[in-house]
C-alpha cells in the first residue's frame, strides 16, 4: 500500500517536485538535495533525502551557523509547505519509511533514548506521525516521543488512514512548523527518566 499510494503522489506531484528541484539548485548553489543517515526500522540505518532548505554557510572558525541562519527565503516557503518532505516519497518506495510513523531522528540521539524513547523504532518511520499531527515541532520532545509510542501500541490502517487527512490539513494550516525562538526545533539533550 505504502509503495503504490507513493507512486501515485509522487506522479502527481512531479509539476511542484520539479518547480522545488529548479528553484533549490538555484538557491542552493546546485544542491537541491539534502541526505542524511536517519535510524529506522529496529534503529536500522538509512539515508533520508530532502529537498535542502537550508545553505551551507559557516562562521569564521568553520561551524555551520544557526539554522535560523542558513534557512533561505524559498527554503522556509518550502519548508511552510512541507514539500520539503517529497522527495521521502522515494524512501518509502525503497523500503526505508512508511508513509506514516514516527519521524526518523537523528543518529546521534539513538544513545540518548531511554527504554520507552527507544520503542519508537519498533515500528518503519514515517513521513508524517501521529506527533506531527499534534504539535509537530511546537512540542516538547517528552510530548513527542509519548505520540510516537502510542502510536506503536496502537498502529491500525484506520489510525494511518485518519493520521493522513489530518496531515493535509496540517499542511494548509501550516500549524507547529517551529518551536518558540527556532527555526526548527532544539536539539534532544537526552533524558534521565528511564
Amino acid at each position: 500500500m505504502d509503495i503504490i499510494v507513493s507512486l501515485c503522489v509522487l506522479l502527481v506531484l512531479l509539476p511542484i517536485f520539479l518547480f522545488v528541484l529548479l528553484s533549490l539548485l538555484f538557491a542552493n548553489s546546485g544542491k537541491p538535495f539534502f541526505f542524511q543517515h536517519r535510524p529506522g526500522l529496529n534503529g536500522q540505518i538509512f539515508k533520508i533525502i530532502k529537498f535542502k532548505t537550508m545553505n551551507d554557510k559557516r562562521d569564521s572558525e568553520g561551524n555551520l551557523l544557526p539554522d535560523k541562519d542558513r534557512l533561505t527565503a524559498i527554503g522556509s516557503f518550502v519548508r511552510k509547505t512541507s514539500l520539503d518532505e517529497i522527495p521521502q516519497l522515494l524512501n518509502v518506495i525503497k523500503g526505508d519509511m512508511s508513509l506514516i510513523g514516527p519521524r526518523p531522528l537523528l543518529v546521534q540521539y539513538l544513545p540518548l533514548y531511554n527504554d520507552f524513547q527507544k520503542r519508537r523504532h519498533e515500528v518503519r518511520p514515517g513521513i508524517t506521525g501521529w506527533a506531527q499531527v499534534n504539535g509537530r515541532n511546537a512540542i516538547s520532545w517528552d510530548q513527542k516521543f509519548a505520540y510516537d509510542v502510542w502510536y506503536v501500541d496502537h498502529i491500525s490502517f484506520a489510525l494511518d488512514v485518519k493520521i493522513f487527512f489530518m496531515t493535509i490539513k496540517k499542511v494548509f494550516v501550516r500549524e507547529g512548523i517551529s518551536q518558540d525562538g527556532q527555526a526548527t526545533m532544539e536539539v534532544f539533550k537526552g533524558n534521565s527518566n528511564e
